[in-house]
């Protein structure tokens, strides 16, 4: 039930749930700092059952401060940019980035290997946002993918191997999970025929 004119415009909502999103982050790391890193043992463990668990709470956990700024603005961007999709639809894409992708990282990657950090999720919602456009036919989701794809579309040669300590199975597989996400919220897809 709503009072009229108490709801907020659907970009107010974005932007509310993009900030809470990475203050959330902040606040993590600041207990995992005061916690001497023990936090971020909670990751991505491929193939262990624990590791399970990590698939829920690796984007939640950053090896850092500077790893944490590093996702700050991008993790602001492009998450405002999918929840201004549609909250549901936006949350629902989130839901599969977050899970296929960290699912295909704990089937994937290498033996006694951890993996954290947000940037699954900012790859995925980065190709969501490109593949959405495409998937749907709409020409301001295709102008908004394009305009994600020259800001942010350099970022995406992290999800080829190269950089020590970086996950870029996280990356790849929170790509290819962003446009499955795209696919499967579609206005044309099983989650929009139900709407």
């Amino acid at each position: 039930m709503s009072i009229q004119g108490t709801e907020r415009p659907a970009w107010q909502l974005a932007a509310a749930g993009a900030i809470g999103f990475v203050a959330l982050l902040w606040v993590i790391e600041g207990i995992d700092v005061a916690a001497s890193h023990r936090l971020d043992g909670w990751g991505i463990r491929p193939r262990s059952d624990e590791g399970l668990l990590g698939i829920l709470a690796a984007p939640l956990l950053h090896g850092g401060w500077g790893h944490l700024v590093a996702n700050t603005v991008p993790a602001l961007v492009l998450g405002f940019l999918t929840l201004a999709t549609g909250i549901a639809r936006g949350l629902a894409a989130t839901a599969v980035i977050w899970l296929a992708g960290g699912l295909a990282v704990w089937l994937v990657a290498g033996d006694h290997s951890v993996h954290i950090g947000a940037s699954g999720l900012i790859f995925g919602w980065l190709t969501y946002l490109v593949a959405q456009g495409v998937v749907d036919r709409k020409p301001v989701e295709i102008a908004i993918g394009v305009g994600v794809l020259l800001v942010y579309g350099g970022v995406l040669w992290g999800v080829l191997p190269g950089q020590p300590g970086v996950s870029w199975q996280g990356h790849l597989f929170g790509a290819i999970a962003g446009v499955l996400a795209a696919l499967v919220v579609s206005e044309r897809g099983p989650v929009g025929r139900r709407r």
